[in-house]
């Protein structure tokens, strides 16, 4: 979601086939909404989620080689989605946000982090009250690392206290933005 401010006279319903028309094809706005003053997308979100998607199999998939991450050694989910419940609740995570400024907080209030598997593919979702840059891609790069048995559980708990030597940033093609929530009270008029 994105909001902007404007002054033009077309109707709200033409403001969506308009952008798509510039917008690259991979980019589709599927609505436009009237919203007061003082909203703004970013502040006013109660949570955001965020899916990353694993192809867990010997050879990669070159329908999904740019929407999943490739990871060919056998990961156990159950011990990913384990660990990753340690990621639930309200941390400083700062650790896994490379280069987050010192005077900025890096508390973050996680409501869910989870670990499915479904054949040869692995997705991994989180909502959280806001995510820190490289946040997920860190920390699912922990969970990775758990799945492969190079890590114990624990290194979930040992990263957030700042040892996350080691562990890999995960590339962002398998980083999808699900859905952002808004409260119940911000009036969206739709197009």
């Amino acid at each position: 979601m994105v909001d902007f401010l404007t002054a033009t006279q077309h109707p709200l319903e033409r403001f969506a086939p308009a952008l798509n028309y510039y917008l690259p094809k991979d980019i589709n706005v599927i609505g436009a909404y009237r919203v007061n003053d003082g909203f703004n997308s970013r502040r006013c979100a109660l949570s955001r989620t965020y899916q990353y998607s694993i192809v867990n199999r010997p050879a990669p998939s070159p329908l999904r080689r740019l929407t999943h991450l490739w990871i060919k050694e056998s990961l156990d989910a159950e011990k990913m989605a384990e660990a990753a419940q340690l990621l639930v609740g309200t941390h400083d995570f700062r650790a896994l946000a490379v280069g987050h400024p010192q005077g900025r907080s890096a508390v973050r209030e996680v409501f869910r982090w989870e670990v499915a598997r479904s054949e040869e593919s692995i997705v991994i979702e989180c909502e959280a009250s806001g995510f820190l840059k490289q946040q997920i891609r860190k920390a699912n790069g922990i969970l990775t690392e758990i799945g492969r048995g190079k890590y114990s559980v624990n290194k979930v708990t040992e990263a957030l206290a700042g040892d996350v030597g080691g562990t890999p940033l995960l590339p962002a093609h398998g980083l999808c933005l699900i859905s952002v929530k808004y409260s119940s009270s911000t009036e969206f008029e739709s197009s």
